[in-house]
């Protein structure tokens, strides 16, 4: 049986792109038909479709590539348990072009060593987009979401649907909101009035 390359990229916003990593998986030997992605999902989520699917295309003796580590996993125990699975179903695991060898203690040492650079990596963003915030808010350039209907606009919206006069479909066209704004509205509507 050949061995199969399984490639796995990931990005943790919508607005990355994803090419880099696709274009290098291929010139590590991995089929465009064979790349599982995960979009706007951060690596410390381990919960990711993606990632799953992947994994399940992995049979013993194929080999999952990943670009970096830190497209895998963004925490030492995550890496660990991913590369754990891996070495159990006979799967090898390549990092950017180098395979992971969990016999041997230099490679291990190797790849513990990229786990937590990849953690810390992830703990300094956290940081900095928490002192970030905190200091928007000290300057008053951090409110919270802006609603998407004024209080003004969601009177009139409750009004039209207390009436019976709108379905939802045509509130949500009407106040050019989604379905979900419009529940929410009618939610809060009836926590004021009590009912």
């Amino acid at each position: 049986m050949n061995e199969l390359r399984i490639g796995y990229a990931r990005c943790s916003t919508d607005e990355q792109d994803l090419t880099v990593q696709r274009e290098a998986l291929e010139a590590l030997g991995v089929s465009a038909d064979r790349v599982y992605v995960d979009h706007g999902l951060t690596g410390t989520n381990r919960d990711r479709p993606g990632l799953r699917q992947a994994l399940a295309a992995c049979r013993a003796g194929d080999t999952l590539v990943v670009t970096k580590l830190d497209r895998l996993a963004r925490s030492l125990p995550d890496a660990r348990a991913i590369a754990d699975e891996l070495t159990a179903r006979e799967v090898k695991l390549n990092l950017g072009g180098s395979l992971h060898d969990p016999t041997d203690p230099i490679g291990k040492l190797l790849f513990n060593a990229l786990a937590m650079m990849a953690e810390f990596e992830a703990d300094l963003a956290k940081m900095r987009t928490r002192e970030g915030m905190r200091l928007a808010r000290a300057k008053g350039h951090l409110r919270g979401k802006q609603p998407k209907l004024s209080a003004k606009k969601e009177a009139h919206l409750l009004s039209l649907y207390d009436a019976g006069t709108h379905s939802i479909s045509e509130l949500e066209e009407l106040f050019d909101v989604t379905r979900s704004t419009v529940y929410r509205a009618i939610a809060r509507g009836r926590a004021r009035s009590g009912s």
